[in-house]
């Protein structure tokens, strides 16, 4: 026994696709000779010899169209794809050398194995929202997890226990995208944003309470995500749809410091993900309302901010002298950026191609990049400027919602992202065949993906009102039938939605704008009726530098737990 039957879920899966793709045949051919029992019909009415042969050409001209889109597809679902390597661990053996004091990384290549991924299975639901949950976020032991949701509320789970230990009000106005524990913080300090543009920040006890939420930073837009330093309990970047970059620092009297406006040569570029890389907490990635991969050095921003002017100098009564540092005036020309990375295939893509998400992997060489209604990027982030994707991972759909994507494995072994289809798909990392296939989402929309961190479980959560807990306990490996026909389905509606409906991001904007414009109406209308201030006044998009005296019933709220 040397545990390689952990590994049979290729090969089945594989006998699986064949049958799927055998019962597509089937399917095709009931479909055209239903359309020729159809046409049948319709000539029974009288119609001639001539009729009947154009009607034989255009049955033909169809079989060859379809047979000729089925091969296309085919071949789009071949390409790029490297041979899937035979098992890197395997259970008796490790379990033997663990026993004779040789297993010191037991534990790592465990939650990195293969076959540990294809048998993964839900093991239960968290149920306390009443809301699609956006968010999910282990602390650093892997005790508690964190959940947020469009009811405005985050719930703290002892998820191994399946119960709520914690349950309080966020203070935002608006879904909640984001909820997350400071590292070093002891739990006891969660950064949350949302769509209202509010940074947040509570504070819990030790007694299972929440003392209050206050607001730190405001963007002009929605919040998506944050970034965390991995060793700062105090500070973390915060990005925002108004293309803002925030750093936050809770030790200072005005926590918000503007880090960067990102541009695309004179148009702003909003943003919907940002990651600070966990080798180089100087340097973060951020991604949005465009096609590129930005990676920004904090060392430098402050620099391009000047022009490239290295010093200055002046007698009161002349003109500015100035002296410049060539190196310097490049990145001042950048706008700070330290790198851009897209595919070269969607760089002069007409199709306006959006980033949802993005990550660095566990040692900061490698990012990945989720593109909306197109596929996943793998990135060297240590490769030049400009340079082009590594891997591409295909088979999903990311149109309906902001889609997350992660790595998988203590050593981003895998690639992890849920679907609008309601599948969870895993691939491996370097040959981006697609090795795990479950059900995650009722709802029909997976958004979020939180892997352990430290155990080989994952945590899922999506349109659904609750929070979905995985683990690999199932005795034999997932099936992997009808896989392709997803995979194909999700190719062709995208195909097809491309040119039916735009930029669905366009849509959406305008969705907010309109929903901020609905509800700055009605308090102008309050105000106008208490007789008391600026009907033009809003309070919810105040400065970030805003004191926090001001304003203290929309920045300060009391919370108790449930």
């Amino acid at each position: 026994m040397d545990g390689s039957g952990l590994y049979s879920l290729t090969e089945e899966g594989e006998r699986e696709s064949e049958g799927g793709r055998g019962g597509e045949r089937e399917r095709r051919v009931k479909e055209r000779e239903g359309r020729k029992r159809r046409r049948g019909q319709e000539r029974t009415g009288g119609a001639g010899s001539s009729s009947s042969d154009e009607d034989e050409e255009q049955d033909e001209e169809e079989d060859e169209e379809e047979e000729e889109d089925e091969q296309a597809m085919e071949a789009w679902l071949g390409a790029e794809l490297r041979e899937l390597g035979g098992p890197v661990w395997r259970a008796v053996p490790s379990l033997r050398a663990r026993e004779i004091g040789r297993g010191a990384q037991f534990v790592k290549r465990v939650c990195g194995a293969r076959g540990l991924v294809q048998r993964l299975e839900l093991q239960g639901r968290l149920e306390r929202h009443t809301g699609c949950v956006n968010t999910l976020h282990f602390n650093p032991s892997g005790t508690r997890l964190a959940s947020g949701s469009d009811d405005l509320r985050v719930v703290i789970w002892d998820w191994a226990r399946r119960r709520a230990t914690l349950e309080f009000h966020s203070g935002h106005k608006s879904n909640v995208f984001q909820a997350k524990f400071l590292p070093h913080s002891g739990d006891s300090t969660l950064a949350m944003c949302a769509r209202d543009g509010q940074i947040r920040v509570a504070e819990l006890s030790a007694t299972q309470r929440c003392k209050n939420t206050k607001r730190v930073a405001q963007h002009k837009g929605a919040a998506h995500k944050l970034a965390l330093e991995p060793d700062s309990p105090c500070s973390f970047l915060s990005a925002g749809e108004d293309a803002v970059v925030f750093g936050i620092d809770l030790r200072l009297d005005r926590p918000a410091n503007k880090l960067v406006l990102v541009k695309e040569g004179d148009k702003k570029v909003g943003l919907y993900t940002i990651f600070v890389n966990p080798a180089n907490t100087h340097h973060f990635a951020v991604g949005g309302r465009d096609q590129y991969v930005r990676i920004y050095d904090q060392r430098k921003i402050n620099e391009s901010e000047n022009n490239g002017v290295l010093k200055k100098f002046c007698p009161s009564h002349l003109v500015t002298s100035e002296i410049y540092d060539q190196r310097k005036i490049n990145e001042s020309e950048n706008n700070g950026v330290l790198k851009k990375f897209c595919p070269s295939h969607l760089v002069t893509s007409e199709s306006k191609t959006n980033i949802t998400c993005l990550v660095y992997s566990h040692d900061g060489t490698e990012l990945l990049a989720s593109y909306n209604d197109e596929d996943i990027y793998l990135f060297n982030s240590q490769h030049s400027d400009g340079a082009d994707y590594c891997r591409r991972y295909k088979g999903h759909r990311n149109n309906a919602t902001v889609k997350g994507v992660n790595f998988f494995g203590p050593c981003s072994e895998f690639v992890v992202s849920g679907s609008d289809c309601g599948h969870i798909y895993l691939w491996d990392k370097n040959s981006a065949h697609i090795v795990q296939y479950m059900e995650g989402d009722k709802g029909g929309v997976v958004n979020c993906l939180e892997p352990h961190p430290h155990l080989p479980g994952l945590a899922t959560s999506g349109l659904d009102h609750d929070v979905k807990l995985w683990a690999p306990t199932a005795e034999t490996p997932t099936s992997l039938k009808g896989l392709k026909e997803v995979m194909k389905k999700n190719k062709r509606e995208r195909d097809e939605d491309s040119v039916r409906h735009g930029d669905q991001y366009d849509t959406q904007l305008l969705w907010f704008l309109m929903r901020h414009m609905r509800h700055r109406r009605i308090q102008r209308s309050r105000r106008a009726e208490a007789g008391g201030g600026d009907g033009d006044t809003d309070e919810s998009w105040s400065s970030a530098e805003s004191s926090d005296e001001e304003e203290a019933g929309a920045d300060h709220v009391q919370c108790m737990s449930s």
